[in-house]
């Protein structure tokens, strides 16, 4: 038998842009890396609120040095981040309660839509500057990431309802009783371990932990203390060879050659 996937929570923001960041590396490398993605649309404003955190653009060296690091990592990982024109109100103002909401009612009702949905509320605020907070903006978004109308109209009814409100509040808590101060995180649940990591520049960190866990899970040891090796270990080993490769290369061109989106 093959080794069974570990899994991995993204829990994210559309208003963040290192989420979006984030959320495409891993969407890129879950199948390579064999992992279970669960993505987790989490309220950036409520964890700010909670630990005593603020946006990097309320202080002005880390709002400069914001702009220059997303455009490079754009470049680098080919994501089509521009910043919004009118940034303060879009970010702190507007913010991004009515869609986080709408992807916690596509989660709960049509999960296999979220990913799609999301990148797409991603590619309104974030690449064309357009608006994610009226509802024809947000049916819009869905509506072209292969929603029908009738769907998309449906759930858009069910964001103020106490069900989804609470889904929301609760996915936010757990994202703060992990330690997030910030998003995005992604919290890697290996064997019996559970490692929460920050920011969308873990990348070699997070194959670093599933190569060693993969080690693991590859090469047991039988009741008698004697090494046992598993039937499938050539292709295994095939699979660790490529945790190292993509640990030493999440590059440009790395990325070129998985699944990409754009």
């Amino acid at each position: 038998m093959g080794s069974v996937p570990r899994t991995l929570e993204l829990f994210y923001d559309v208003l963040s842009p290192y989420s979006w960041l984030a959320f495409e590396v891993l969407c890129r490398y879950k199948n390579i890396w064999n992992v279970s993605l669960q993505l987790q649309p989490t309220l950036i404003g409520g964890i700010m609120r909670d630990s005593g955190n603020q946006p990097p653009a309320m202080l002005p060296r880390k709002a400069v040095y914001m702009r220059s690091d997303v455009r490079l990592l754009s470049q680098h990982l080919q994501v089509p981040i521009h910043f919004p024109k009118d940034f303060f109100s879009v970010i702190l103002k507007k913010g991004s309660l009515t869609a986080m909401r709408f992807l916690t009612a596509v989660k709960m009702e049509h999960p296999e839509m979220l990913e799609k949905v999301s990148r797409e509320l991603w590619m309104r605020v974030w690449s064309r500057d357009e608006d994610i907070t009226e509802p024809p903006s947000i049916l819009a978004a869905a509506e072209k990431a292969g929603m029908s109308i009738e769907q998309a109209q449906e759930l858009l009814k069910r964001v103020s309802t106490p069900q989804v409100k609470n889904q929301l509040k609760e996915t936010t808590e757990a994202a703060c009783k992990y330690g997030a101060f910030g998003l995005p995180i992604t919290v890697a649940h290996l064997h019996d371990e559970t490692h929460m990591l920050f920011g969308s520049d873990r990348m070699e960190l997070l194959a670093y932990l599933l190569e060693s866990h993969g080690q693991r899970s590859l090469v047991g040891y039988g009741p008698h203390g004697c090494k046992e090796l598993d039937t499938t270990e050539a292709t295994q080993q095939q699979q660790q060879s490529l945790f190292s490769h993509v640990r030493r290369h999440i590059t440009r061109d790395a990325v070129a050659t998985t699944c990409r989106h754009f």
